[in-house]
């Protein structure tokens, strides 16, 4: 076991949190819709409707579940057209800095992604930022339930010993609140990715603009 970190112990999002891809995540998924024959979405639509498990966010647009059918075609299609932009998307402003600083000064910080862990890894090593984590976590299943359980073997699977009470998960998204709240830690949302600020909202956690003030927060959260 670790010595106890000190300051907030921050398990971070990939997706719409540290990687801008929102609007690659946009293209991709109105490709999946054309296949299907539904209408295009716009950015503001799908922040206002993004919820986790994902079926359920495409139960709110079509008035139904999507079948087994075409939940399987509107999956391969979105990750076949995400994948595909996803090379090109940079990280969210000040994100490399960030993490550099905290890890220079000797705060840990860990990495949780619902995006599969084959592809998850490669293209944090391809951005430079790999060393800045204790440990990197994508999902090698292919279920596609929230964070609160992955959250809990996440933190089991760190070597350092942690007093959860430190520990804060910053994401763009509702479920990542959720999974906070699940292991006993505190959250803050950024509302550069999936949802809409009144969204996070409804959350009852602190909502910022940048990762920058997402890290203020956590610290403040924690001291």
């Amino acid at each position: 076991m670790g010595t106890l970190v000190r300051g907030a112990h921050i398990v971070w999002d990939w997706n719409g949190t540290l990687l801008h891809d929102i609007h690659a995540v946009i293209e991709a998924t109105n490709a999946s819709f054309a296949e299907l024959g539904l209408a295009a979405i716009t950015l503001e639509r799908y922040r206002d409707l993004y919820c986790v498990p994902v079926p359920r966010f495409y139960e709110r647009l079509m008035g139904r579940l999507p079948t087994d059918a075409e939940w399987r075609v509107m999956d391969a299609v979105f990750h076949k057209h995400y994948w595909a932009r996803a090379e090109a998307c940079g990280l969210a402003e000040g994100a490399s800095e960030l993490l550099a600083s905290r890890r220079d000064d000797g705060r840990t910080q860990s990495l949780l992604s619902l995006a599969p862990h084959e592809h998850l890894v490669p293209i944090v090593r391809r951005h430079g930022i790999h060393e800045y984590f204790v440990r990197i976590d994508g999902r090698t299943d292919e279920s596609h339930a929230g964070k609160a359980e992955r959250m809990a073997r996440h933190l089991d699977a760190l070597e350092q010993r942690l007093d959860v009470e430190r520990v804060v998960v910053i994401g763009d998204a509702v479920d990542d609140a959720v999974a906070a709240a699940h292991v006993g830690a505190r959250a803050v949302l950024y509302t550069g990715g999936s949802h809409s600020r009144a969204s996070l909202e409804l959350a009852g956690v602190p909502v910022v603009d940048s990762l920058a003030e997402a890290v203020e927060e956590a610290e403040r959260l924690v001291a």
